[in-house]
């Protein structure tokens, strides 16, 4: 799916990150990139999956908050998250801030989340993983 597909995982997505993600698309489209999706927004159930897919995989709650957030504190659950394809990654890398398009995540480069002070300031620094951001902190 791309961008401008009507799928849950992408008009699910909060207002603001999509028309930052279609515009940035339509720019790319104009260099030879499309933008495609990995993963958008994400029910919290299909969360709960994810999480306890990488509790199984990496063996400890703590090593696989390394990778996926809990359904109450994942960006993707309350929409303001998207992975995108290697094309795109590649392209938001050099291009993302003047969107807002921010990778998040050093172990990530596929995740992007909106940071609208990027476009006059530049993105923030990457934490190394989501078990080092703040809003991630499991209650």
């Amino acid at each position: 799916m791309t961008v401008f597909d009507d799928y849950p995982g992408v008009t699910n997505l909060d207002p603001d990150l999509l028309r930052a993600l279609r515009r940035a698309a339509s720019d790319a489209a104009e260099d030879g990139v499309k933008f495609f999706v990995n993963s958008g927004w994400r029910s919290r159930e299909y969360q709960k999956g994810l999480l306890r897919e990488a509790v199984a995989r990496y063996g400890s709650e703590e090593e696989a908050a390394r990778w996926v957030a809990t359904p109450d504190t994942s960006p993707h659950v309350a929409g303001h998250a998207i992975d995108v394809g290697f094309e795109a990654r590649a392209w938001l890398a050099e291009h993302g801030a003047r969107y807002g398009l921010c990778q998040i995540f050093a172990n990530e480069p596929w995740h992007y989340e909106l940071r609208p002070e990027a476009v006059t300031d530049g993105c923030p620094p990457l934490y190394a993983d989501p078990s080092q951001d703040p809003r991630m902190r499991r209650s």
